[in-house]
């Protein structure tokens, strides 16, 4: 039997998460308007693109990446400069986070339906070392299998980690 992820989980409400998405107003557009119970720590945002640490991770230091505008679909929805730029804000933070987080590998995808969760938006995901196999890949990223309940000042400080780790970088500027 595999030994368990390095990272205690806790049980998700998939019955409510589902209903919240299915019924409740665009979690990026809420986020970005301010909306209390929408609220995510930013890691790095300019005028096109916002990054945030997911509310329910399933990995340590996981960050959705998004665009500011509620676009739906990463292919018809962008032309080749606007998606040209979305993934160099991925790719970015991503980088930082591998700057920030020990990792076995660097998950992105992007996920999302017309039927919830519609706004366009990557997810990465670090792998820590020494998970086994058999507890990698989807089955580390379903929140089926519980998700991970860091503190309001452990998501501040591992968004601050990260904004450093993006400004660091040097590639992406927020605006002025």
């Amino acid at each position: 039997m595999p030994t368990p992820m390095p990272m205690d989980r806790e049980p998700m409400d998939l019955g409510a998460y589902v209903e919240r998405t299915r019924s409740g107003p665009c979690f990026v557009c809420a986020f970005l308007a301010g909306h209390p119970d929408y609220a995510h720590e930013t890691v790095f945002a300019d005028e096109h693109h916002v990054a945030f640490l997911d509310r329910w991770p399933t990995l340590p230091g996981k960050v959705l990446v998004a665009p500011r505008a509620h676009i739906e679909h990463a292919v018809r929805d962008l032309d080749a400069a606007a998606y040209t730029r979305l993934m160099l804000v991925v790719r970015e933070v991503a980088l930082a986070v591998e700057d920030v987080l020990d990792c076995e590998r660097t998950y992105l995808y992007s996920l999302g339906s017309r039927q919830g969760n519609a706004h366009l938006h990557w997810h990465i995901a670090a792998l820590p070392p020494g998970v086994p196999y058999e507890q990698q890949q989807f089955h580390a990223l379903m929140t089926e299998n519980g998700v991970l309940s860091p503190s309001p000042e452990e998501q501040a400080g591992m968004a601050g980690l990260l904004r450093a780790a993006v400004t660091a970088r040097g590639v992406l500027e927020p605006p002025r």
